[in-house]
This record gives structure tokens, C-alpha cells and sequence, in this order.
């Protein structure tokens, strides 16, 4: 398993921004994630230094060839969980990898998406949860169901069978995007996936069951949601990190409650522009930079 200093979890403005300055300051940083929604054909014409208006994507490729320059590694994985471990450090689980590190930035932007499933507001915390390592506990032998289509949501079923051998994954009607070696370990250990879509929840105070599209009822406690990618919020509240909303919570040098993680970009809130991003990006290296001299380096 290879170990950084720091990982930084998103290829935005953020996470580039923090890069540059951690590999500069001589941190060994591995960025973990894909081109973002910006590298796109994005016209920006309103950030500073450039008179002339320049694409998403030609922004994002700047700042991958500076961050490169400083020596960060950038690699396009999805990060599907991250753990505390024994020895103090965070283990960071890719679709293709592992890695340990003292110290992580989020910086994937805001992505959760909502659950294509009529009222489940009603049973928001009375049955249906976004978090299988706070809440997988609670379902310990009962029937659980994972909403996701990927293998965010595969991955999130496999931990579940650490709490309970009854649990299932529902596309909620999308066509699967679960990779083969993912589907060979839900095989493994008997976790059908349902593609059919949820028309309705069943239950009064708390989730008792769901029905699908086509009439068929299933027994379930339980629905965790794992749709499309992990945001950053999603890793927050695995690790017991404050959120409010979408957003995660952090103080003037973008650290969270948890040590050695920050949070930058726009999924700490405010406002949402790309020079904020890459300021807050900075201010998070730093405080990163800070944690692994006086934490790390023993």
C-alpha cells in the first residue's frame, strides 16, 4: 500500500490550488480524481489575470501542469471510502487502488444527489440513512437495501455485510455501472442487484418495506443511499466530521473536526466561485502542511 503526506480528493480549482502548494512545500501529495464538471466548454471571464476568456478546461489543465511541475501525483480513480486506521492514519479506497496518508483534503465540489424515490423525506433518519459506517450498527441482522447504480454503492452493500448478510442493492431503474469485480464480490456474498425503480416507501413511523415499479413488495429496515460518485459530505460523515446540509463545516484555516482533514472549494459552502475555491484551496494546503511537520514527521 502506498503512503502520502497528504491526498487530495478532487481535480477542481480546490484541490489543484492545495496541491500546488503542498508539493511545493515539499509534501508527498497524491490528487485522486477525474477531470471535474468545469473542464468542460466553460467560458470564464471573470477571473483575475486572464483579460481574455479562457475554457474550463483549458483552466484545469493549467493547474494539473503546475501542480505537476511541483511533483504531486495525479491520478483519475473514484474514491469509494475512507477509513481511520490503527496507526492513527487514514486508509483511502479507490475502484482500483488503496493508499495511507496523515492527512486528506476535500475538495470534490457538491454532488450529492437526491434519490429518485417519492417521499423518502418522510423516513430521512427513520429508516433511510446516507452513512453505512454511522448507522450501519443500528441495522445489525436486518434487511437492508442500497440505492446506488455504481460502485460507490457496491462498495458501501460489501461494508454492510460486516453488520448484516441480508442486504441488496436497487438501481432505483438505472442500467448498472458496477464494474466485473465488483459484481463477482456481491456474487460472492449474495447481494442481488435490482434494477427496477421504487415507486413507494411502506411504513408509518419508521420503514417497513418498499414497493417497485412493477407491484413486487420487499421487506426492508433499512435504505442507504450511495447514488452516482462519493461527495465529499458522504466522506464526512463516515469519518464524524460536522456538516450542515450538504456542506461541510470548518473554521478560519479550513480545518474540520476531525484531525488532520480540511475541506476546500465549494463543498464547504459560501460563495460558490472559482477564485474563492482556489484561495480556500491554499489556505487548506497550509493548514495541511502545518499538520504533517508537526504531526506526521516523528
Amino acid at each position: 500500500m502506498r503512503e502520502y503526506e497528504v491526498i487530495i480528493i478532487g481535480k477542481g480549482p480546490a484541490g489543484l490550488s492545495a496541491a500546488i502548494y503542498t508539493a511545493r512545500a515539499n509534501i508527498k501529495t497524491l490528487i485522486l480524481g477525474c477531470d471535474p464538471k468545469i473542464a468542460g466548454d466553460y467560458a470564464i471571464d471573470n477571473y483575475f489575470g486572464f483579460h481574455e476568456t479562457i475554457s474550463g478546461k483549458e483552466l484545469i489543465e493549467r493547474g494539473v501542469a503546475q501542480a505537476s511541475k511541483f511533483g504531486a501525483e495525479i491520478l483519475c480513480d473514484r474514491v469509494l471510502s475512507i477509513h481511520f486506521d490503527d496507526s492513527g492514519k487514514y486508509i483511502v479506497k479507490t475502484e482500483r487502488d488503496e493508499y495511507k496518508t496523515c492527512s486528506i483534503i476535500l475538495a470534490t465540489g457538491v454532488s450529492r444527489k437526491k434519490p429518485d424515490i417519492p417521499d423518502y423525506e418522510k423516513f430521512d433518519g427513520k429508516g433511510i440513512s446516507w452513512c453505512v459506517s454511522c448507522d450501519g450498527f443500528f441495522f445489525k441482522d436486518k434487511s437492508v437495501l442500497v440505492a446506488g447504480e455504481g460502485n460507490y454503492g457496491a462498495n458501501q452493500a460489501i461494508e454492510l455485510t460486516d453488520y448484516t448478510s441480508n442486504v441488496a442493492i436497487c438501481t432505483l431503474g438505472k442500467e448498472s455501472t458496477i464494474s466485473a469485480d465488483y459484481r463477482k464480490r456481491l456474487k460472492d456474498l449474495n447481494i442481488p442487484v435490482i434494477e427496477k425503480s421504487i415507486s413507494k416507501l411502506i411504513g408509518d413511523d419508521v420503514l417497513k418495506g418498499v414497493r417497485f415499479s412493477d407491484g413486487e413488495e420487499l421487506k426492508v429496515d433499512g435504505i442507504f443511499i450511495a447514488l452516482g460518485d462519493a461527495s465529499s459530505t458522504d466522506f464526512a460523515k463516515s469519518l464524524g466530521i460536522i456538516t450542515e446540509g450538504n456542506f461541510i463545516v470548518v473554521d478560519k484555516d479550513m480545518k474540520t473536526n476531525a484531525p488532520g482533514i480540511f475541506a476546500a472549494g465549494d463543498c464547504t459552502g459560501g460563495f460558490l466561485q472559482i477564485a474563492v475555491a482556489v484561495g480556500a484551496g491554499a489556505i487548506a494546503a497550509r493548514s495541511a502542511i502545518s499538520y504533517v511537520k508537526e504531526s506526521c514527521r516523528k
